[in-house]
């Protein structure tokens, strides 16, 4: 029987680290954002539906949607944003769902899925154990900041969007605290993969 793990944390908190640390262990990550993405290319289901929502003015010259400006549609504007979620997220559970039960069928002993709203959409539900990557607000906001060279006041409103991660820890199965070196972060997944594989096996 496989393990799911929920994988998810803050913005900026270093959740992609851990993501690669998985994969880089031979483990099976399912991306629900690489799928929310290409949710947005001609020929998928919710494309469609949402130039039909939004209008041509969110076309690239190549047809696909511009996922920057919706993006920032969806974070300024709520009725937009549950518009926009009532299209995409079925996608994005339907082919999530599809690729866990070719790993479970491939009897993988440890399934992880990335979900950047994990606990916020109720999907750790549907998870047998949850991972919280964590950092301080200091170096959250530092690694925003630059990662996305926005100033501090939007990086502000961007953590405040999401549920504080302290609320999210106290949901979860495993934290793992990412405010120190790699190596110390790396330190901590390795402990974590060799609990998961002796409860898999």
């Amino acid at each position: 029987m496989s393990i799911l793990l929920g994988l998810t944390g803050g913005i900026a908190t270093g959740k992609s680290t851990i993501a690669q640390f998985f994969k880089d262990a031979g483990i099976p990550v399912i991306d629900t954002d690489h799928i929310a993405k290409q949710a947005l290319q001609p020929g998928e289901e919710p494309y469609d539906e949402l130039v039909d929502a939004f209008g041509a003015d969110y076309l690239n010259v190549d047809g696909s949607i511009n996922r920057k400006k919706l993006a920032q549609t969806l974070f300024h504007d709520k009725d937009a944003q549950t518009r926009i979620n009532a299209i995409v997220h079925p996608y994005v559970l339907k082919r999530t769902r599809a690729l866990i039960r070719q790993h479970q069928e491939a009897e993988e002993p440890i399934i992880v899925v990335d979900v950047p709203l994990l606990f916020e959409s109720g999907f750790d539900q549907e998870m047998d154990q949850t991972l919280v990557v964590y950092t301080t607000k200091a170096v959250q906001m530092a690694r925003l900041t630059s990662r996305d060279a926005i100033d501090e006041a939007y990086a502000k409103k961007k953590i405040a969007a999401q549920w504080p991660v302290s609320k999210k820890r106290t949901l979860a199965t495993h934290t793992i605290n990412n405010s120190k070196s790699i190596l110390e972060t790396k330190r901590a997944f390795d402990e974590l993969l060799k609990h998961l594989k002796e409860v898999a096996a």
